[in-house]
């Protein structure tokens, strides 16, 4: 992994604190990744299956990274968390996790969050572009062309991102 791109994704976590930020499980497939179709990149921690990371390169180009924390689940959350509130790909039998991010700032530091309903491995790109495909994913049929697509899903996520740093 290029030690720069290490330390720009590092240094864009804005919701907990640098120590934190250094003990993050990278991607390790990083230099591998399908980067022309990816809008965000968004992993699961595979050695804490309870957290995830996004990072988001904002219209200024500048990342912002934020630490999740995937919510219990509970019976009326399996009932009704199958849209992904991001790229809107709907998906059935658990491929969609309420995400919580703690608040930057003092109010992060708190207890503060606030969650969304996403793609469980946070592959909202791919599913978007018709490039990763799951027995649990089914997009909706839609008459936006993969440009609105894109462009929604970039405010969905700019949306979210805005509630987390406010």
């Amino acid at each position: 992994m290029d030690p720069l791109v290490e330390q720009q994704i590092r240094a864009s976590f804005v919701n907990c604190s640098k120590g934190e930020a250094r003990r993050v499980n990278l991607p390790r497939d990083l230099s591998e990744l399908p980067w022309p179709d990816l809008d965000f990149l968004g992993w699961r921690d595979p050695g804490a299956p309870d957290r995830a990371y996004l990072v988001n390169p904002g219209d200024d180009g500048e990342l912002v990274g934020v630490t999740l924390r995937i919510a219990g689940r509970t019976r009326r959350d399996l009932m009704r968390s199958s849209l992904c509130s991001i790229c809107v790909t709907s998906h059935s039998g658990g491929g969609v996790d309420l995400l919580a991010a703690p608040l930057a700032g003092p109010a992060g530091r708190q207890g503060n969050t606030v969650a969304t309903y996403m793609c469980a491995d946070l592959a909202c790109s791919l599913y978007m572009r018709g490039k990763k495909k799951s027995a649990l994913a089914q997009r909706i049929e839609e008459s936006l062309t993969l440009d609105e697509q894109v462009a929604r899903t970039r405010r969905n996520l700019n949306a979210f991102l805005a509630k987390v740093t406010g």
